[in-house]
């Protein structure tokens, strides 16, 4: 080999070795890159920030349909119920347009049936900027069906007369057929009788053709006791009854405005009242363990609420992020709606009844 040759040889081994050495420095580089890279992103992934900036909202992978939607657009009441976990925390109300574009939002997403709920959902305008939400959801949206929750105490006829035609389904909260049990649960104002307006309310219903039906939340006091008969009296066309439920920030800790703990009750307290009330067709039961998760819940300000952390952990607002980006901080368990019969003949045009 001549010196030249050499020389050449010589000096393409050592560019050989350095682009060697290159290029496993920068494969090194890459991979420890990519790495972290990924690392990040799974945890932003697996923890997101509330609104307040407060870790601990999980984000879910599985998309999500709103089929039936829980819309709590106050939160005031008139009773004081020792175990309410829905709590006068803020008096704040959107206004109609701004609650409508909501509620058209939710349609858009898949939303079939609206409750509305509080606080007492009657109380704001005498009950006039629920019907305005009513007959915008059924007349407007055209939705199957629209429910409301209440405690009865601010329903007025003509109410009904304006209304209640676009109403699939109004529910009464009561949960004893004893008014002195009411009083001590709080389900009551002043000396009024919660009963009387439950039967008048019943009656109404029939006459204006919106199904009637009975919400119970079984506790300490009222465990004991035996509603088969006036159930029967009133014959609802569906009579849920609930555990009684804690919920932090809300009916149980440092902050909350009720304290709900003399009122829980055991799963095996629950289930005796449950069997003795076996012989009630129209009864729907509601543990703790199938209430929790199963329902798609809006505050006021149509945030989403996530209670699988044993609180209410809002996601941002519909109205800002959309319903998509909303609704995958909403913990809401599918399965276990679908399970407690989330999902039933729930409006009044297939209910099929003698009015």
């Amino acid at each position: 080999m001549t010196f030249l040759a050499s020389k050449v040889f010589y000096l393409s081994q050592l560019l050989q070795v350095c682009t060697d050495t290159l290029l496993g420095i920068f494969n090194g580089v890459f991979s420890t890159l990519f790495s972290w890279t990924a690392a990040v992103r799974l945890q932003e992934k697996e923890t997101k920030l509330t609104d307040d900036g407060a870790p601990g909202q999980q984000e879910s992978t599985d998309q999500t349909t709103p089929t039936s939607v829980n819309y709590h657009f106050l939160r005031t009441c008139n009773y004081k119920c020792g175990f309410c976990f829905h709590t006068a925390k803020t008096s704040f109300i959107l206004p109609l347009d701004e609650a409508q574009r909501g509620l058209k939002l939710l349609k858009e997403a898949g939303m079939e049936k609206i409750n509305f709920s509080g606080g007492e959902p009657f109380l704001h305008q005498k009950g006039d900027y629920l019907g305005k939400l009513v007959q915008y959801c059924k007349q407007d949206l055209q939705l199957p069906s629209v429910s409301i929750v209440s405690n009865g105490s601010m329903i007025r006829e003509k109410w009904f007369q304006k209304y209640g035609d676009h109403l699939d389904i109004l529910a009464i909260s009561c949960d004893s057929f004893d008014e002195s049990t009411n009083q001590l649960i709080g389900r009551a104002q002043g000396k009024k009788s919660h009963l009387d307006n439950l039967y008048k309310i019943r009656n109404w219903c029939q006459q204006y053709k919106v199904a009637f039906k009975i919400n119970s939340v079984i506790n300490t006091f009222n465990i004991d006791e035996d509603m088969s008969d006036n159930i029967a009296e009133l014959h609802p066309v569906r009579w849920k009854v609930f555990q009684c439920l804690v919920i932090g920030g809300e009916n149980a800790g440092e902050n909350a405005l009720r304290d709900a703990e003399r009122f829980v009750i055991s799963d095996q307290q629950f289930q005796e009242f449950l069997d003795r009330h076996s012989n009630v067709d129209c009864l729907v039961p509601e543990s703790n363990e199938k209430m929790r998760n199963s329902y798609l819940i809006l505050d006021e300000y149509m945030r989403f609420l996530d209670c699988r952390e044993g609180r209410k952990d809002p996601s941002k607002s519909i109205l800002d992020v959309g319903v998509e980006g909303a609704i995958r901080f909403s913990g809401f368990d599918e399965r276990m709606f679908l399970k407690r019969g989330g999902k039933y003949l729930w409006s009044k045009a297939d209910m099929k009844m003698e009015w």
